[in-house]
């Protein structure tokens, strides 16, 4: 079987992602196993970081052709190349221009094969003058030198004073961070393994996070290709995304519901922090995302987790709960650097559309919760709309609930994707007290 070409592979994912067919993600995980490893990484490097930097790459284009549209194929390619000599250093400038005409030749755009030729020779020629003018753009035109939308700028513009850095994280490869399964392997064994297999990590500090439980790893290829990860002795994930278990606090022996659990991120983290011990009830209403959670459990080994889907369970009945996750979906705008796509798919008006079903989910978990009971609220956006004013308004409907702790993580005070956690507990009303709203 030949080899398949990654660019060209590169390009086709492009192509379909223009088209709206899917998520970048998802169309690099169907891609990306029939490439041979060594093809794997430039594919994906390809395509995350056209979309990474596609406003800047077409801000270079507009530049070199007098803003003459081009046929949806070359202006493709263009970024691929431009990409590749202005962003992707190991690559040396000819080879990129001489694998993008040949792409253009193969796929028959005639004489534009020489037009794209042309236009990407003369940035070579021209690199450290071009260079220095994305940098000037990122500072005068910062929603297109740092390839934002720019409704989206001047938000968080309005909220921070260094919102550049925000731009900046957003375009930063994100590193691969692991968290140590306990219940398959202490930090020493694991530390041990990883040095076997060739792979560098370190342990990560935050004051949510427990000893030695997330570490930045770095690995030669795939972390799945690991043998410690088959072993289930550890799984990926952000340090973000633990602030929300931290401030549920859960124990062992408990009654627990995670109700947009897939893919189990959290779930197991729950699990790992009861000792395996109680009951965790992971619900999600995609069927697909509840496949991944199976195998994750699986995989680490967790016997307490019982995954469901949302229509094949009576929630009133599965009570009562001690504590109940709700991480809720939302626009992602606190993980735009692994999710680089959202960025062009977000507007908005989606903002309050999403706020009002994350009030739903909110009140809708309340109902499930005793008096004491602990309701944490956390999603991976960094927009006021989904966070505080969410939380806000369910405590105006429900007076038997108040707020413990409220906290927003921004990979600007923080040093890691962002997110939003607060953590709610039911208290008995007074016998004078107005009774919760309906929810």
């Amino acid at each position: 079987m030949p080899r398949q070409n990654p660019r060209e592979i590169a390009a086709r994912l492009l192509r379909e992602w223009e088209r709206g067919s899917d998520t970048a993600d998802t169309l690099l995980a169907g891609a990306l196993p029939h490439l041979p490893p060594r093809d794997r990484g430039l594919c994906q490097e390809l395509v995350l970081g056209v979309l990474r930097h596609r406003a800047a790459l077409d801000w270079l284009i507009d530049q070199k052709t007098n803003g003459r549209r081009q046929q949806a194929l070359a202006q493709i390619l263009l970024r691929l190349g431009l990409y590749q000599i202005f962003w992707l250093d190991r690559i040396p400038g000819h080879a990129a221009v001489n694998e993008t005409v040949n792409l253009a030749r193969k796929h028959d755009l005639g004489p534009q094969a020489g037009f794209l030729n042309a236009v990407l020779r003369n940035c070579l020629r021209e690199m450290d003058d071009w260079r220095a003018r994305l940098d000037d753009l990122r500072r005068e035109r910062p929603a297109i030198g740092h390839s934002h939308p720019q409704w989206l700028v001047q938000r968080w513009q309005n909220r921070w004073p260094d919102y550049d850095k925000l731009l900046e994280w957003n375009n930063t490869p994100a590193p691969v961070y692991a968290r140590r399964n306990p219940l398959r392997a202490t930090a020493d064994e694991l530390e041990a393994q990883w040095k076997n297999e060739g792979a560098t990590f370190e342990p990560v500090k935050r004051d949510w996070l427990g000893s030695h439980e997330i570490y930045h790893l770095q690995a030669e290829g795939s972390p799945a290709a690991m043998e410690s990860f088959a072993e289930g002795k550890f799984y990926v994930q952000d340090p973000s995304t633990l602030a929300s278990v931290y401030e549920l606090n859960p124990q062992p022996g408990e009654n627990i519901l995670d109700l947009c659990a897939a893919p189990g991120g959290k779930s197991t983290a729950i699990a790992e922090r009861m000792n395996n011990e109680g009951s965790v009830l992971a619900i999600d209403l995609d069927e697909a995302r509840l496949g991944r959670l199976r195998e994750n459990i699986a995989r680490l080994g967790h016997t307490c987790i019982e995954p469901k889907p949302l229509h094949g369970i009576d929630l009133k009945n599965a009570g009562p709960f001690d504590r109940i996750l709700v991480d809720a979906p939302c626009s992602n705008t606190g993980v735009m650097r692994r999710r680089v796509d959202v960025r062009w798919r977000l507007h908005a008006r989606e903002l309050a559309v999403l706020a009002r079903t994350q009030l739903d989910l909110l009140q809708r978990a309340a109902r499930l919760l005793p008096v004491d009971g602990t309701l944490v609220y956390s999603t991976c956006s960094l927009e006021h709309e989904e966070n505080e004013a969410v939380v806000e308004k369910f405590l105006r409907k429900r007076r038997d609930f108040e707020q413990e702790i409220a906290r927003t993580i921004t990979p600007m005070a923080d040093g890691v994707d962002g997110a939003f956690v607060a953590c709610l507990r039911r208290v008995e009303l007074g016998a004078t007290s107005p009774e919760p709203e309906a929810c």
